[in-house]
């Protein structure tokens, strides 16, 4: 029997910055992309809409195209909100493309297109509005947004655990759910688990560096310092300008000893995030490193 919770009625600007780990500048940018809404308070549906687009972004797909696709969907198909009413997959080059009614449909060209993964192709049918069955697509989302709700509670967590896990049964290769289980483990300290989670979602989706970065979290968090650089690596790959990336990989470079290295990656988050605790803090590691090199290259020259 589904489990009913009722979620919060609204939350601030700050509330979803600190849920969803984004950066200010990132829901601006949608702000001014016309993706999203500068509001102080939002509804529980709006977090979900941002969840779905912090998502997509971590897969390279531009703002542009995320609103192209977007207008296009709610032309063709009526929806009101397509990136919580339908499944958005960023899996088609550069162009999102919807999984509706069993079908993959590409809203801008208003095609359908073959579906190589055997995991959710499926013959396509008419369906009828007055007689739409709840599909395996469906069913995914709407066990991934409840579970997304029941986490939003400290009493229901583990109801929320149980949830990913029997979506993970049904979909293994649900990206998004492979990573909000992952967190809700480290977060519990079951590092091991969050690993296989975080390693699970970056082969269900190589595309998705927000995988790569919860990946080289924990592995940092195991003192795995090496294979932790190499996961911040791909996610930096993937998004360069993935700030919280290139921190908490020159954090990984300065405890192996290695500040020439950390130095690219302390300047790169100032330049991306340059005002704020975190944006002083690199600033500083990054003058520290400078005055060691000019210190060091005198001694040099002074000994010739």
């Amino acid at each position: 029997m589904p489990i009913e919770i009722t979620p919060r009625d609204s939350y601030s600007r700050q509330d979803v910055l600190r849920i969803l780990r984004l950066h200010p500048r990132q829901l601006a940018g949608w702000e001014r992309a016309g993706l999203s809404v500068l509001k102080d308070t939002y509804t529980f549906e709006d977090l979900v809409r941002l969840r779905r687009l912090r998502d997509l972004s971590a897969s390279r797909i531009s703002s542009r195209s995320i609103r192209a696709g977007l207008d296009a969907m709610q032309r063709v198909s009526g929806m009101a909100n397509p990136l919580v009413e339908a499944a958005a997959v960023a899996r088609r080059g550069s162009r999102l493309v919807f999984r509706h009614s069993g079908a993959l449909v590409d809203p801008v060209t208003q095609q359908l297109l073959f579906d190589f993964d055997p995991q959710t192709a499926r013959p396509l049918s008419v369906v009828r509005a007055h007689e739409v069955q709840l599909d395996k697509a469906t069913q995914v989302q709407e066990m991934f947004l409840q579970a997304v709700q029941l986490e939003e509670h400290a009493a229901t967590v583990a109801q929320a655990q149980q949830v990913y896990v029997d979506l993970l049964e049904m979909e293994p290769n649900h990206a998004p759910s492979c990573i909000n289980l992952g967190t809700i483990y480290y977060n519990q300290k079951q590092y091991g688990r969050a690993e296989q989670l975080y390693r699970r979602a970056t082969i269900a989706d190589p595309t998705y560096a927000l995988a790569f970065f919860d990946l080289g979290n924990v592995l940092d968090e195991l003192q795995r310092l090496p294979e932790a650089i190499e996961a911040y690596k791909c996610a930096i790959a993937l998004v360069p300008g993935y700030a919280d990336a290139h921190y908490n990989m020159a954090l990984a470079y300065e405890r192996l000893g290695e500040r020439r290295r950390a130095l690219p990656h302390w300047l790169a988050y100032v330049r991306l995030d340059p005002i704020g605790p975190w944006s002083t803090h690199a600033r500083s590691q990054a003058r520290r490193i400078l005055a060691g090199e000019k210190l060091s290259l005198v001694k040099r020259h002074a000994s010739k």
